[in-house]
């Protein structure tokens, strides 16, 4: 039986593994901002900024009240002009104490529609709104310098990073590292009037047009019709070249950027109670110790995976997900270094460690490319240990590892 590491990104299910892939995002994302692995140092000079897309809102949330003494209140009712009766977090009358708090947010009221398909959709459909922001952002970018498009492909490009961040409402929102770059794959710094100013004024105007229309995939089912697109409140701030960590609506260090992209990618929605396998039926879903908005969540991605107009959508794989099916972490071709040049390089260096004549096979020959090693028949003997011992004793290894290369980077750090 040979024992292989699963490779699991997410932290709350393999912490090991979870750590190799975040400190290769690091690496992956420092590179790009000081060079290093291949990259030129150069690149700390480039035009570059930090920029966080949220999503819409969906309705109002309770509003959280305090008396004397820091008391909770219930949502006050309050007299309105308008007629009818529209439920607003203004005219609530749920107590805000009975919805669990999480850095100062409270779940939507239950009488409010928070479970709409415009909510799924929008957690569903981030890659596609990201993918047309790569699209309209030379386009703003060229508009903004005065050139045409072909211009500026001859003398410019765009490259990024970026990384998935569930909201506490359970809505995708994304970080992002924009560099720019003169045009060819030499990292070389663009032109002198390409600077990080326009460069943010080209990210606002973007965010500001891009627009996707749900139809394209569910066609014109008028309870599935939306126009999704991003939030107004859209953070956007140059990255310096500084190991000291930025104060409040300053330009960022590329140290702080690097280690606050890389804790998220390892991360995926952060509840209790929610379930890290999709759900097979609604009894499932009612079986599920999370918060109630969660539940409804999830029961909406339920019920429009079952919805033949919303079949493209493929919700009911990802119901615990919210519905979000897209990568955590990507970035564009040229940014950086890459996941498997990283790990190549981690290989090669272990089988140097192990092996300091040269690999061996099991005759005792020279192992290189002109002897391959055969092997027929694998069969997956299943996931984890043993034993709840055998359990124990390995993720006490793995912590003591993962301790020993934290301050084996903290040292390189200061030294």
């Amino acid at each position: 039986m040979l024992r292989i590491p699963c490779g699991n990104r997410r932290e709350d299910i393999c912490p090991p593994c979870s750590d190799v892939y975040k400190g290769d995002a690091r690496q992956i994302i420092r590179s790009g901002l000081t060079g290093g692995k291949g990259i030129p140092e150069s690149v700390a000079t480039h035009p570059c900024v930090f920029a966080t897309l949220t999503a819409p809102g969906f309705g109002p949330v309770h509003t959280i009240r305090t008396g004397r003494g820091g008391r909770r209140l219930a949502c006050r009712p309050a007299a309105t002009r308008t007629s009818g009766a529209a439920h607003t977090a203004a005219t609530c009358p749920a107590s805000a104490t009975t919805a669990r708090t999480t850095r100062g947010w409270v779940p939507p009221c239950a009488r409010i529609a928070t479970t709409t398909p415009g909510t799924c959709c929008s957690t569903r459909l981030p890659p596609e709104l990201w993918r047309r922001f790569t699209i309209y952002l030379p386009c703003q970018l060229a508009r903004l310098a005065g050139f045409t498009q072909p211009q500026l492909r001859r003398g410019v490009r765009v490259r990024f990073v970026k990384v998935a961040e569930y909201q506490h409402r359970g809505i995708i929102h994304y970080h992002a590292v924009i560099r720019l770059d003169a045009a060819g794959d030499d990292y070389q710094p663009p032109l002198p009037r390409y600077t990080a100013q326009l460069l943010e004024q080209a990210i606002r105007a973007t965010v500001a047009a891009v627009r996707y229309d749900v139809a394209a995939v569910t066609g014109d089912d008028p309870p599935l019709r939306r126009v999704l697109r991003f939030g107004t409140q859209t953070d956007v701030r140059a990255i310096r070249q500084t190991t000291s960590l930025p104060g409040t609506g300053k330009a960022l260090s590329a140290q702080a950027v690097a280690n606050y992209i890389a804790k998220y990618a390892t991360k995926t929605i952060n509840a209790a109670g929610l379930s890290d396998q999709p759900v097979h039926s609604a009894a499932d879903i009612d079986a599920l110790a999370c918060s109630q908005h969660y539940k409804q969540l999830i029961a909406t991605a339920w019920v429009l995976g079952k919805d033949p107009a919303a079949a493209q959508l493929g919700l009911n794989r990802w119901t615990h997900t919210l519905g979000y099916r897209g990568h955590f972490l990507t970035k564009s071709r040229r940014y950086s270094v890459t996941f498997t040049a990283l790990r190549r390089a981690r290989i090669n260096y272990r089988r140097a460690q192990r092996h300091p004549g040269g690999e061996l096979d099991p005759w005792g020959r020279r192992l290189d490319d002109r002897i391959v090693l055969t092997v027929s028949t694998w069969e997956y003997a299943g996931t984890g240990h043993a034993n709840t011992a055998e359990r124990a004793l390995a993720l006490a290894a793995a912590a003591r590892a993962r301790e020993r290369e934290r301050i084996r980077r903290e040292e390189t750090w200061m030294n």
